[in-house]
């Protein structure tokens, strides 16, 4: 039998850069984790897919990492090494993906179905908005910016009616892709 370590899902925070100073490991969903550290500036994801929030309670940038190492905080595209909360990315079973985008709001207007990555919304769809969209299968990640840059937002299964309720203010959304364990 395996060891029951191996199949949990960890991350763990450092300090400073390239795993150096306070070190602080997750293995679950954690509100609020900067009592442990002021700041983060590298980060090893040893197995999972976590969403990193900027601030406690969820809130703020939202940063999606998957397996491997992060030694500064630019490479997850941090704005700051300000970290407070993150969340483990729960993945349902089988490995489809479909999402379905909307150019106006509750579902209306012209839908534009994809079940693959997309590094240019604007050259595959002609347009540079998202008002609201279903996620059918799989787990997604909206980028403000083209080939997967600037703000993200993580998109688990159901139905979001406006960009407030993945997170955004604005419905700019440039490039997405799915997100694999």
């Amino acid at each position: 039998a395996l060891p029951l370590v191996s199949l949990l899902p960890q991350i763990i925070f450092y300090e400073d850069k390239n795993f150096q100073g306070r070190r602080y490991e997750c293995d679950s969903d954690c509100s609020d984790f900067h009592t442990y550290l002021s700041r983060c500036n590298s980060i090893r994801v040893e197995s999972g897919a976590w969403v990193l929030y900027e601030r406690p309670n969820y809130m703020g940038y939202q940063y999606v990492l998957t397996r491997g190492e992060y030694p500064e905080y630019q490479r997850w595209m941090g704005l700051s090494d300000r970290l407070g909360s993150c969340k483990m990315i729960h993945f349902p079973s089988g490995t489809q993906y479909k999402i379905q985008l909307y150019d106006k709001g509750d579902f209306t207007g012209q839908v534009f179905e994809a079940t693959e990555d997309c590094p240019s919304v604007l050259e595959r769809y002609r347009t540079r908005e998202v008002h609201s969209c279903k996620v059918l299968e799989g787990v997604w990640v909206f980028y403000e910016n083209p080939n997967y840059r600037g703000r993200q937002y993580l998109l688990e299964k159901g139905e979001y009616h406006k960009p407030v309720e993945w997170g955004a203010v604005c419905p700019t959304v440039l490039s997405f892709r799915r997100i694999t364990e």
